[in-house]
């Protein structure tokens, strides 16, 4: 790698840590990314790194022995979570029953508890993955005692726009929801994590409640090709 381009990247990643505020985690989103822009980063101070793809996360796991954690952020079709759980320390993206009961009874097998996420469609969008708002409660009351899931938060990718600003009202349905969830004071629910927000959206996002922001091109610089 050129060293300007780790120079680049060491400052990205500093300068995006020094704006968040205390408590908000930073996610490096790595997808497209090459084994040294992810160790120039990790090396930078990064401490988690998100994965869209199963296939992508397995392929760097021979490259990465840095003691850093793995989120899965990206769909999770249920013929993967048997590879799944084994590299991430959190998913994500959870969002119906037969997927929770599908991670969970994988992660039976190997004795592992797995940390996730609930993924919600806030923008209600036919084309992509989530569950809806109005569902939320009936899914978490339905998973809850899986006895492998720790339920620890909601995750929203939101619809995307040009002008950041466009996001705010998703993230707002998804902090209601998460102050819901908090309220219902569900049985085994932990209600930590708010992950929202993206490159163009992560300072709203927090603005309106994330602790998890999930950063890619900022910290990396434009994607590389698949």
């Amino acid at each position: 790698m050129k060293k300007n381009y780790t120079d680049t990247i060491n400052k990205n990643v500093t300068d995006i840590q020094h704006s968040l505020p205390s408590g908000v985690l930073l996610v490096a989103a790595a997808k497209t990314r090459l084994p040294d822009e992810v160790k120039t980063a990790i090396h930078a101070g990064i401490k988690v790194i998100g994965y869209n793809y199963v296939q992508e996360a397995e392929k760097m796991h021979q490259f990465i022995d840095n003691d850093v954690q793995w989120h899965l952020i990206g769909h999770l079709q249920r013929n993967k979570v048997k590879k799944a759980i084994k590299l991430f320390d959190m998913i994500e993206t959870i969002d119906s029953l037969e997927l929770a009961e599908t991670v969970n009874n994988q992660c039976a097998l190997i004795g592992k508890v797995m940390p996730v996420l609930i993924e919600i469609n806030s923008g209600k969008e036919s084309n992509k993955t989530g569950v809806l708002p109005e569902n939320v409660l009936s899914l978490i009351k339905q998973i809850h005692e899986l006895p492998y899931l720790h339920i620890q938060g909601l995750m929203t990718m939101g619809p995307r726009f040009g002008n950041p600003e466009g996001a705010r009202p998703y993230f707002k349905v998804t902090k209601s929801l998460f102050d819901e969830v908090k309220k219902a004071g569900i049985p085994h629910v932990e209600m930590k994590f708010l992950s929202m927000g993206m490159s163009n959206s992560y300072q709203i996002a927090i603005e309106e409640g994330a602790n998890i922001v999930r950063i890619g091109t900022i910290l990396f610089g434009s994607r590389c090709a698949q």
